[in-house]
């Protein structure tokens, strides 16, 4: 018998408004491409039948976000799709199953994930929580919510719900400064394209917890290679529309896409796992409303769909949810992020030499990789499995066989059709921040893993001159396992599977690109979370003042802490700050901030004075606690004295910390 077989089934409910939208979203197509008699290539491989001898179906439309995906390059996707077929890994599935929403339903299930459930239900939440999130909004962000809560009070009053319906006007007057109020009278027309009627400038973005000039502000045009984190991403876009700008320059060659670079943040990048996990809980919810901003801002209407678990494998390595894979893998291995199996298949593959032409392209031999994939589950654990036997192409096929495995997609069903359009967004520059904002989105196991994915394939094409395999061709190869999940397939036609083959290609292009970019968390992102979080502790600050029983803990407490903070003061007031390494012998140390001062340089500093340290230097990190964050391990390239006037209250500790 053979292991599908022995695998229980998974089914799918995603929540869409028709199938059309999540099967096959459209991308607007210019060019005509006349008809070849070479079917794969013109995209008339029969995936249902797999007859050889299909009759000759229309040409399709060449679309123009193929860029340097001409029609050849994609001879090696049809060739997978053919190789995933003859694998034998595709047997009859419980099909997903996409459900209509009822009315309503789909900003219900938004807002609950942002956050801001209590807008509808004042007993979902504390009220207090979500009015800091709301105060830290940009236009563009408060629009998105605006258009949500009024959608879905109209269907609750329809519906005489037993819900508090707020007006959208009382939900928007906040107090903020000058320039930042966010009522509606303020916000931008839903529709409005005569620029008046939408949201302001784009540096309001920055007065959202911004700190510092933009580079637009320091004095000349922003490079359109630039990604200025500092701006909200969707008040950009409208900064863009607004301002009637050509389309972007295209590039037409393989590894030439545009050079995209990071405008550096003198306090410091912020990379996904430098936050302490209640920031990351803040970032996700204002990401989440970003994203929705910016699709807004372009006119593009996203239906999120959320996946209904019914029947899963609860152990074993293939087919099981990467939840529950990296629950099982943590038992026997703490702190694991990307399944044991997937990271073993990674190192072997990388063992044996990454100069192997063709590989990821050139499948293992069916009956040798279902062979394999059964031994695997019955040895890998007990360390028996015989890697030395595992031939590169064999190892390669049952690498891509375990994502195709996976019952959900390691993008997400909630989020498939979001990464598919954001081709539809105007310019790379977009694509690539709409791309950022959807990493971020997904759960921490699907992005732990998808990194770790994305870093292989780049290693992979590093070694292009010896094994053949471009950007070009790893990701054509790679687009069919990574966006064809499970009982998916047989619900869409061969012109809708060729509609979204260069689609899906370009999108793992672009992931495997600008992957160093990608998982990043913006900083006004970062300001957001911080004033947010300044916004709660003035309200724990009232509480605790109405505690009187806790007064005499309090004063004790208090009394504590003013020392510690005329120490912290004394040293700040001389231009010193001091640093602490509880881990070590050196346990404190004071330092003289200066303005080139660095990380890097701090951590150089102590261990230059600590003889007794037994971590590495990579292992290594300075962390900012406290005062407007919860916690943040510091980019090395972070200057001090600027990340101490946004936050003069933080601590600042040195850790080991786990990569």
């Amino acid at each position: 018998m053979s292991r599908q077989q022995d695998a229980k089934g998974v089914v799918l409910t995603g929540y869409i408004s028709n199938s059309e939208a999540l099967l096959a979203p459209s991308i607007n197509c210019n060019d005509d491409v006349e008809s070849s008699s070479t079917s794969r290539r013109m995209g008339h491989y029969s995936v249902q039948s797999r007859s050889r001898n299909a009759p000759a179906k229309p040409p399709y439309n060449r679309c123009n976000s193929q860029d340097s995906l001409d029609e050849l390059s994609m001879d090696d996707y049809w060739t997978e799709v053919e190789n995933i077929h003859q694998s034998g890994d595709t047997e009859p599935q419980e099909e997903v199953q996409l459900k209509v929403p009822d009315e309503g339903e789909q900003e219900e299930a938004w807002l609950k994930e942002a956050g801001l459930a209590n807008l509808f239900d004042v007993s979902a939440s504390d009220p207090d929580d979500s009015m800091a999130l709301l105060s830290t909004l940009t236009r563009t962000q408060a629009a998105a919510v605006e258009r949500r809560v009024e959608t879905l009070c109209q269907t609750l009053r329809k519906k005489n719900r037993q819900h508090h319906v707020p007006d959208v006007r009382d939900i928007f007057k906040l107090p903020g400064p000058p320039g930042a109020k966010l009522d509606a009278d303020a916000l931008p027309a839903q529709r409005s394209e005569n620029g008046k009627g939408d949201v302001a400038s784009a540096d309001h973005a920055g007065s959202a917890g911004g700190n510092g000039a933009t580079p637009r502000d320091q004095g000349g045009p922003e490079s359109e290679t630039d990604i200025n984190l500092e701006v909200s991403f969707s008040e950009q876009a409208l900064s863009y529309r607004e301002g009637s700008k050509g389309s972007e320059a295209q590039t037409d060659t393989d590894d030439k896409l545009p050079n995209f670079k990071l405008c550096r943040d003198k306090t410091g990048m912020t990379k996904v796992g430098d936050l302490s996990p209640q920031d990351m809980k803040k970032v996700r919810r204002l990401v989440l409303i970003e994203m929705t901003a910016l699709f807004d801002t372009a006119g593009i209407d996203l239906k999120t769909h959320k996946a209904v678990k019914l029947k899963v494998k609860e152990s074993g390595l293939f087919g099981v949810p990467l939840a529950t894979l990296l629950e099982q893998d943590q038992r026997r291995m703490p702190g694991t992020k990307v399944p044991l199996i997937l990271q073993r298949l990674i190192n072997h593959i990388e063992e044996e030499g990454l100069n192997t032409e063709g590989l990821l392209r050139i499948p293992g031999a069916a009956t040798r990789v279902k062979a394999v994939c059964q031994e695997l589950e019955a040895k890998f654990y007990e360390g028996l499995f015989p890697w030395e036997s595992l031939k590169q192409h064999d190892a390669a096929s049952v690498l891509k066989l375990f994502i195709r495995e996976l019952p959900h997609p390691l993008l997400t069903v909630e989020y498939l059709s979001a990464f598919i359009s954001v081709l539809k967004l105007p310019t790379k520059k977009q694509q690539l921040q709409a791309l950022n904002l959807l990493v971020l989105l997904l759960p921490e196991s699907s992005r732990d893993t998808l990194k770790a994915l994305m870093e292989f394939f780049q290693r992979v094409i590093d070694h292009k001159e010896q094994n053949k395999m471009t950007l070009n061709n790893v990701a054509v190869v790679m687009a069919p396992n990574i966006f064809m999940f499970k009982g998916f397939r047989s619900k869409i036609s061969e012109q809708q599977e060729f509609t979204m083959a260069t689609g899906t290609a370009n999108i793992v292009r672009l992931l495997i690109r600008y992957q160093n970019l990608l998982w990043t968390i913006p900083k006004f992102i970062m300001n957001q979370v911080r004033k947010q979080n300044m916004e709660n502790q003035k309200k724990m600050s009232r509480e605790r003042a109405m505690k009187k029983l806790l007064k005499k803990m309090a004063y004790d407490r208090e009394k504590s802490e003013k020392q510690e903070k005329n120490t912290t003061e004394t040293d700040s007031l001389q231009g010193f700050i001091r640093v602490q390494a509880p881990q070590f012998s050196k346990v404190s140390m004071a330092v003289q901030v200066t303005e080139e001062l660095q990380a890097a340089d701090i951590l150089a500093r102590f261990l230059s004075q600590e003889s007794a340290v037994s971590v590495r230097r990579e292992d290594l990190c300075l962390y900012e606690i406290g005062g407007n964050i919860k916690e943040r391990c510091l980019d090395e390239e972070t200057y001090m004295k600027d990340l101490l006037e946004l936050n003069p209250s933080a601590e600042w500790v040195i850790k080991s910390v786990q990569r």
